[in-house]
C-alpha cells in the first residue's frame, strides 16, 4: 500500500475507544500499569456487566464506572470532541459490539475514533488448570453419577486412562496424545475433588500440586540446589539419593507395586537389585516365568523397558496377522 493510498488517520477531535479486556484467571484488581493509567485517564469507563469482578477494586481505586451497553454507532459518538472512552469488555455481547465497529468502519460513511485493545491482564502458563478445577467442582456438585463417585470406583478409569495415553504415544498421534493425556489430567483432578470432602483427612488439588512441586525441587538439587550433575545417571543418582533418604525404606523392594504389568515388575525389581549392588541372580530352569523373568532383567540391564519392547513386538506380530489375513493394518 503506498503512502497516497493509505487510510487516512482520524482526526484529533475524533476521539479514542479502548476496548479493556481483563482473564478470569486472574485476580481481579491485578491489572496492568498500562490499564490503570488509562483507567485513570479516561472521560468516561463504561461496563455492561453489573458483576463484573473488576468494579469493587475500580470503585476502590476512585474510578466511576457507568452501567450501559452502547452500540458501535452511539460509541464512536461518546468520542467527539477527542474524549477517551474505555469499555470493560465481559465476554457475553462483546461480540455485537467488536462486529458492530467492524462494520461501521467498513461502511466507508463515519470517522471512527481511535480503536484499542488493551489487555489488563494475561493468563500465565497453567491458567487453564483453573477451568479444569472449576468445571470439576461443579460437575461434583451437580451431575448425579459424578457426585457418587469414590476413589475405589474411579480406580479402572485410571488403569484404562493410563493405557490408552501409552497408546497414543506408541502410535504418534499428537491429537490422540493431547485428548489422553487431559483424560489422565482428568483423573486427578477427579480424585483430588473427591479427595476435599473425606471427614477426617482432606486435601484439595492444591495440596496435590504442592506435594509434587516439593519432592521435584528436593530431587533436583542441581537445579534448586547447590548440586551438580552434567548426565542423566547422575541425575539419577542424585534422584535415587534423595528418595532413598525420603522414604527411609528396609528393603530395595518397598514402595514396588505389585499390581503393575509382569514384564514391568520383574524390570523394575531388577533394576532395585542393580541400583543397589546386590546380587540376587533370578533363578534359571524352574519354568517360563522364570525365563520372562530373567528376560525382563536382562532387558532393563541393557537400558530397555521389556514392556515397551514386548508392546512394540506384538504391534508388530499383529500387523503381520492382518498382513496374513489380506487387511489393511
Amino acid at each position: 500500500m503506498t503512502a497516497a493510498s493509505a487510510p487516512a488517520a482520524p482526526p484529533a477531535d475524533a476521539g479514542r475507544i479502548v476496548l479493556l479486556t481483563t482473564s478470569h484467571r486472574v485476580a481481579p484488581g491485578l491489572l496492568s500499569w498500562q490499564s490503570w493509567q488509562v483507567l485513570r485517564t479516561a472521560d468516561r469507563v463504561l461496563c455492561a456487566d453489573p458483576a463484573h469482578p473488576q468494579l469493587p477494586y475500580l470503585h476502590e481505586a476512585g474510578i466511576t464506572v457507568e452501567r450501559a451497553e452502547p452500540d458501535a454507532a452511539g460509541l464512536a459518538a461518546a468520542c467527539a470532541g477527542g474524549r477517551t472512552v474505555v469499555v470493560l469488555l465481559t465476554g457475553e455481547g462483546d461480540r455485537r459490539l467488536t462486529d458492530g465497529l467492524a462494520r461501521l468502519a467498513g461502511s466507508g460513511r463515519h470517522t471512527l475514533p481511535d480503536l484499542e485493545l488493551l489487555p489488563g491482564s494475561y493468563d500465565l502458563p497453567g491458567a487453564r488448570l483453573l477451568d479444569l478445577v472449576q468445571v470439576m467442582d461443579r460437575i461434583r456438585r451437580e451431575c448425579p453419577w459424578s457426585s457418587r463417585q469414590t476413589h475405589e470406583g474411579l480406580t479402572k478409569y485410571g488403569i484404562e486412562e493410563a493405557y490408552e495415553l501409552v497408546e497414543a504415544i506408541e502410535t504418534g498421534e499428537r491429537d490422540e496424545l493431547r485428548e489422553e493425556l487431559g483424560d489422565v489430567l482428568l483423573q486427578v483432578v477427579f480424585h483430588a475433588r473427591i479427595a476435599e470432602e473425606h471427614p477426617d483427612e482432606p486435601f484439595s488439588v492444591d495440596d496435590v500440586a504442592a506435594t509434587i512441586v516439593e519432592k521435584l525441587v528436593h530431587r533436583h538439587p542441581h537445579v534448586f540446589g547447590d548440586a551438580t550433575a552434567e548426565t542423566p545417571e547422575e541425575v539419577k543418582a542424585h534422584w535415587m539419593r534423595t528418595k532413598a533418604e525420603e522414604k527411609r525404606r528396609e528393603s530395595v523392594t518397598d514402595g514396588v507395586p505389585l499390581g503393575q504389568p509382569g514384564l514391568a515388575l520383574a524390570a523394575k525389581l531388577a533394576g532395585r537389585v542393580r541400583t543397589a549392588d546386590l546380587d540376587v541372580p533370578p533363578p534359571a530352569g524352574q519354568g517360563i516365568g522364570w525365563e520372562l523373568l530373567a528376560l525382563a532383567a536382562r532387558a532393563e540391564a541393557e537400558g530397555t523397558d521389556p514392556e515397551t519392547a514386548l508392546r512394540a513386538a506384538a504391534r508388530a506380530y499383529r500387523d503381520a496377522i492382518r498382513a496374513a489375513e489380506g487387511l489393511a493394518t
